[in-house]
């Protein structure tokens, strides 16, 4: 059998099953770290419950992710999971869902792994949202997510620090409200509202335009230029304020 035929042939194999995004939908894909439990609490001796080292590995992630050839709008990372908001006119590889579940958990994985020193694995999905409000929903899920998880990360790790097992500090927690939560922390010092912002809400990652001060030796005036640069956000702002925020970066 010829080349050609035996190409044509097999690789019907490869593509009879592949999806694309339907256009007019908005695409966010959500990658998470796999076994990132053992990789943060085993292997590596990050501090608990938020290590710096490991929030910059995750910031250096996502901003590599936003210029890998996605047309990403914004990038949001709470815990061991990267959200990203595509363009909505992205037509990247032809909107075929294998693609963007291959090469963006290949590049989370890859670039990670260089900024951690060790390997370090992601999966990929793709949510096809028909609605704005469904993505600002979306991120809103996320966001009151990361606070319940930091909520019950610091409990947990406190009680941990004060000798309870890993049942008894999950036991003590378990059922607590989150007013009841507070009050743990509080009661030992701690004020959850003022501990640092990328801890409770996560971080984000998104394109701004920025002006550059210059000087042009031909004219001898000084310039003023205007780049497009990204930014990570440490200081995301929360509740209706954080809606109105992806709203706007929807652009519409």
């Amino acid at each position: 059998m010829k080349f050609d035929d035996l190409d044509s042939r097999l690789r019907v194999f490869e593509t009879a099953h592949d999806h694309c995004a339907l256009p007019g939908l908005y695409l966010v894909a959500r990658l998470d770290g796999r076994n990132f439990t053992r990789l943060t609490k085993e292997t590596h001796d990050f501090a608990r419950p938020f290590d710096e080292r490991f929030r910059d590995c995750m910031a250096g992630t996502v901003r590599h992710l936003l210029q890998s050839g996605f047309p990403v709008r914004y990038g949001y990372a709470q815990s061991d999971e990267i959200s990203l908001l595509f363009d909505t006119d992205a037509n990247t590889f032809g909107r075929k869902l294998r693609k963007y579940h291959s090469i963006l958990a290949g590049e989370a994985s890859a670039k990670f792994s260089l900024l951690l020193g060790d390997m370090g694995v992601f999966d990929c999905r793709i949510a096809q949202l028909p609605r704005s409000g469904d993505v600002v929903d979306y991120f809103r899920w996320r966001a009151e997510d990361a606070l319940r998880n930091a909520l019950n990360a610091h409990c947990y790790w406190l009680l941990r620090g004060e000798g309870a097992t890993e049942v008894g500090a999950t036991n003590h927690i378990r059922g607590l409200s989150t007013a009841d939560k507070n009050e743990l922390l509080f009661q030992r010092g701690i004020n959850f509202n003022n501990l640092p912002a990328w801890q409770r809400r996560g971080l984000g990652v998104y394109w701004q335009d920025v002006e550059r001060e210059g000087f042009n030796p031909v004219t001898q005036q000084a310039t003023t230029t205007t780049r497009r640069e990204l930014v990570t956000d440490l200081e995301l702002p929360v509740r209706e304020a954080y809606m109105q925020f992806v709203q706007d970066l929807l652009g519409e």
